[in-house]
């Protein structure tokens, strides 16, 4: 049995002949500059590739060696090279193009398709129940996906957002059907005629990455994000200093729990510190309302849902 990276036995790739084959599941992502704007593309795609028979890439023509470092990351990365459509920027709607893109680049025997940003990782504490899901779920065509739970990382890795602005679920794993599609700015999957995908819950998190950066990496994030959803020329420069960080954030809570094992060197590596008192955390009131009527019923209200549980 080969292992994986993280060290958990690695899903084995199936025959070639799908009428033999149990299961064939492919990856997916997409990717530009990611050495510039410090995405752990590497991480990310390190953290579903013990769950993927192959892993396909779009790779955006970039200034950087992003495509060298996804080529360098394992043999079961395919990259397809793109551009990235310029006039799709406005609402971040290039960013659904280019996962598309790379959705619709999945082998046509492929079961499940299994979707990772670039900032997102896979915690592999989940990889044998997503595993199952897929396995229980492969035949019954009612279920266009599954729903992972979220963490939202910000200012470093020691702390998750708390405000409902940070998603809590999101799907991560949809049916290779080309009736699916990326909804927006790609954070999740439609289908057809803009219809929510229907979902069974999993008991996986994804971790999310993006916000954690030191300020001057924080300044180009912020640029790059600006260039792909507004008109360049319409846009005013955001100032971001040492303390801008604190502007964005009403409330975090300390992390205490383990990152996954691919995020080891990066955290290693962190070469800036920052500190937030949680004493001084400040929930808007729609955020607290929402935490009193869960607290009450044991039920989530009002938080937006890009899906259908069923």
């Amino acid at each position: 049995m080969t292992t994986g990276r993280t060290g958990l036995p690695n899903h084995k790739p199936q025959t070639t002949n799908h009428k033999l084959a149990i299961m064939k599941v492919t990856g997916f992502s997409f990717i530009r500059n990611a050495i510039i704007y410090q995405y752990p593309i590497e991480e990310a795609l390190r953290s579903i590739l013990p769950i993927c028979d192959e892993v396909v890439v779009a790779v955006g023509k970039s200034e950087d060696n992003t495509r060298e470092l996804v080529a360098s990351i394992d043999p079961k990365v395919r990259i397809i090279d793109t551009v990235w459509d310029e006039s799709l920027r406005i609402g971040g709607k290039v960013l659904a193009a280019e996962t598309d893109k790379a959705f619709r680049a999945v082998s046509p025997d492929t079961d499940w398709c299994v979707y990772i940003q670039g900032d997102e990782v896979m915690h592999e504490d989940g990889h044998d129940k997503v595993l199952n899901a897929m396995k229980k779920w492969k035949d019954d065509r009612r279920v266009d996906g599954l729903l992972f739970k979220y963490l939202h990382f910000f200012g470093s890795y020691d702390y998750i957002g708390t405000e409902s602005k940070w998603y809590r679920h999101e799907i991560r794993v949809v049916r290779n059907d080309p009736s699916i599609w990326s909804y927006r700015d790609a954070q999740g999957f439609r289908r057809d005629e803009n219809e929510k995908l229907k979902v069974k819950p999993v008991d996986a998190y994804i971790y999310h990455y993006g916000w954690v950066m030191s300020p001057k990496q924080m300044r180009s994030k912020i640029g790059f994000k600006d260039e792909i959803n507004y008109d360049k020329e319409t846009i005013d420069p955001v100032e971001v200093n040492d303390h801008y960080p604190l502007t964005m954030i009403s409330a975090l809570e300390k992390f205490d729990k383990t990152h996954p094992a691919v995020m080891k060197k990066k955290i290693r590596e962190m070469n800036w510190k920052f500190e937030y008192d949680v004493s001084n955390n400040s929930l808007p009131l729609n955020d607290r309302l929402k935490n009193l009527l869960e607290k009450m019923t044991g039920r989530r209200f009002f938080d937006y849902q890009n899906y259908k549980i069923i």
